[in-house]
């Protein structure tokens, strides 16, 4: 089923958009299956859970290249530690004091760790991230932490009763975006925009998005 579930979900995003397959409470054998679908990038949103993935999955070749665990869950500072050894990408950093955590356990390991800025677009009070209109001070401090590589920013949406509402957030995020490539911010262009999931990935797609996080959509169909 997941390699079907796949092959449909291929067939409807555009080459230049990455899968990330969300394991969360998938066992090691539906991620190995995942990967040898064709879907390299993993995302987790507990540390502990992908731990235990990494330890059984890391080291097997699937065909194209070994899998890359992202971080896609609210991140801890006590986890931090733990993190950076497995996660190649991190894109939930939403505050200073977690960068500054980051970029502290990074250098010890002498590892850049490349992450995503997590913005709260939507205004439901559960959903973690920094505010839009702070976002942009806040990143000019991140760009000095020696071992962080800012590569772009993540949001996720509100939940709402049709994808076509989740429009507005996934706008606000690629102006952001744009708005910090525009100023030179970072180094470097921060090109990804990682936004979108099963219910409204599509909408996304269409406002920018170059990596979704599917869940439901690979797992379940």
């Amino acid at each position: 089923m997941i390699k079907e579930n796949i092959a449909r979900i291929k067939a409807l995003i555009p080459s230049g958009v990455t899968i990330v397959a969300v394991s969360k409470t998938r066992t090691p054998e539906q991620i190995k299956e995942v990967a040898e679908a064709g879907i390299n990038d993993i995302g987790e949103n507990r540390v502990q859970e992908a731990l235990i993935g990494y330890k059984e999955l890391s080291n097997i070749d699937y065909g194209s290249s070994t899998i890359k665990w992202h971080m896609v869950g609210h991140l801890q500072t006590n986890k931090v530690k733990d993190a950076v050894k497995i996660f190649a990408l991190i894109q939930s950093v939403d505050s200073i004091y977690l960068a500054q955590e980051i970029d502290k356990q990074a250098a010890k390991i002498n590892k850049i760790q490349d992450i995503l800025i997590e913005v709260k677009t939507s205004p439901e009070v559960t959903k973690f991230g920094l505010r839009p209109d702070e976002a942009v001070e806040v990143i000019k401090e991140l760009t000095r932490f020696r071992h962080l590589n800012i590569k772009g920013l993540m949001t996720v949406a509100a939940v709402v009763d049709t994808p076509e509402k989740s429009r507005p957030y996934f706008r606000t995020l690629r102006e952001l975006r744009d708005k910090i490539n525009k100023l030179s911010i970072t180094p470097h262009m921060a090109d990804i925009l990682s936004m979108g999931m099963t219910d409204d990935f599509k909408v996304a797609i269409e406002e920018g998005s170059n990596m979704v996080r599917l869940g439901r959509a690979i797992f379940e169909g």
